[in-house]
């Protein structure tokens, strides 16, 4: 796909992977509607791609309201005339002992992660299907073909994306809409607390840079791919988990011995 001139809704616009695709979908010549819940952070973002000859105007949602994503989708269609290309970036997680997890958490977690980004898809996709275009980028993570310990909402939302993303390109076969699926392993951003980040240095964990990250997703976007997964070995065990869990299991049960005393909150973590 040809971004220039494609008007694209991208959601997380001012988090780690969100800013560096939102900067590199200017650079390709898209017009885009930045959603996030912080104004001042989409103001300055929106600054940044004035200033190099881009276009890009805010929407200011916050996801945990129940009517946030038609809110968001109105209003894209107002700024911009339309919707083109919808990503589904905005996203939350929590490094965790799954029986210590706040239940409030983790209905937000469900809201934010999965039933937002549907609701989205949902109020756009008629305009899509009426005029048989468009592309739907849903951005997963290997956490959604791995269950990961310590993250099992998280992990649970992202099997649903998956789910939902393969579900909804079979039912979209024989229009011209791409359904396009992207997994990051781990990513260097904020939303990894500073005990997630110090399991990550204890367990040895791959750690990509969001830029490099945004990067693939924009390539993915370009060639219209169904599914994209970033990063070795960790896509394999994603694939050999669909074929041999109990082999994926026993090869992260050392990391998750490590792991367990750094994600219990009612303990120190080592240092």
């Amino acid at each position: 796909m040809n971004l220039a001139g494609k008007r694209v809704l991208l959601t997380g616009a001012t988090g780690g992977i969100g800013r560096h695709l939102a900067l590199q979908l200017a650079s390709e010549g898209a017009e885009l509607a930045l959603v996030c819940y912080d104004a001042q952070k989409l103001n300055a973002l929106t600054d940044v791609i004035s200033s190099r000859g881009g276009k890009a105007s805010i929407i200011v949602a916050d996801f945990n309201h129940a009517h946030a994503a038609q809110g968001v989708a109105d209003a894209a269609k107002l700024k911009m005339g339309g919707v083109d290309v919808l990503v589904n970036n905005a996203g939350i997680l929590d490094f965790v002992q799954f029986a210590e997890q706040d239940p409030q958490r983790i209905a937000q977690m469900i809201q934010v992660n999965l039933t937002v980004p549907l609701q989205l898809t949902r109020a756009l996709l008629p305009d899509f299907i009426a005029r048989n275009s468009g592309q739907i980028v849903n951005i997963g993570s290997i956490f959604g073909s791995i269950g990961f310990p310590h993250y099992a909402s998280y992990s649970a939302t992202k099997f649903a994306m998956r789910g939902f993303s393969q579900a909804l390109r079979r039912e979209l076969a024989g229009h011209d809409i791409a359904v396009t699926y992207v997994a990051p392993r781990a990513v260097k951003t904020p939303i990894n607390d500073a005990v997630a980040t110090e399991m990550f240095k204890a367990t040895g964990t791959n750690l990509d840079e969001p830029e490099f990250v945004a990067e693939k997703i924009l390539q993915a976007m370009i060639r219209g791919n169904r599914d994209s997964y970033i990063g070795q070995p960790e896509s394999i065990f994603a694939w050999l988990n669909g074929f041999l869990p109990s082999l994926v299991s026993m090869g992260l049960k050392k990391q998750t011995e490590i792991a367990r005393p750094y994600a219990s909150r009612s303990q120190t973590a080592p240092k």
